[in-house]
């Protein structure tokens, strides 16, 4: 089955997606000023997503984590 397909896999991408913007944007703060449209837009989003619901995003993160490790 394809990941868009399938919730848990979709859920995973997006947290994925949130922890990867964060990181990057924490290693150099201006990588995605510049870009508010397509893909850079997107990262520019998910990573203020990241900054500001850090602990829901954290939480996430772990119950992921717990489902993959007992699924």
């Amino acid at each position: 089955m394809s990941a868009i397909f399938d919730f848990s896999s979709v859920l995973m991408i997006l947290l994925l997606m949130i922890c990867t913007s964060c990181y990057l944007r924490e290693l150099r703060p201006g990588i995605f000023d510049g870009n508010r449209t397509g893909f850079g837009g997107f990262c520019w989003k998910m990573s203020r997503v990241g900054e500001r619901m850090s602990p829901f995003v954290g939480a996430g993160c772990l119950f992921m984590a717990a489902y993959v490790l007992f699924k």
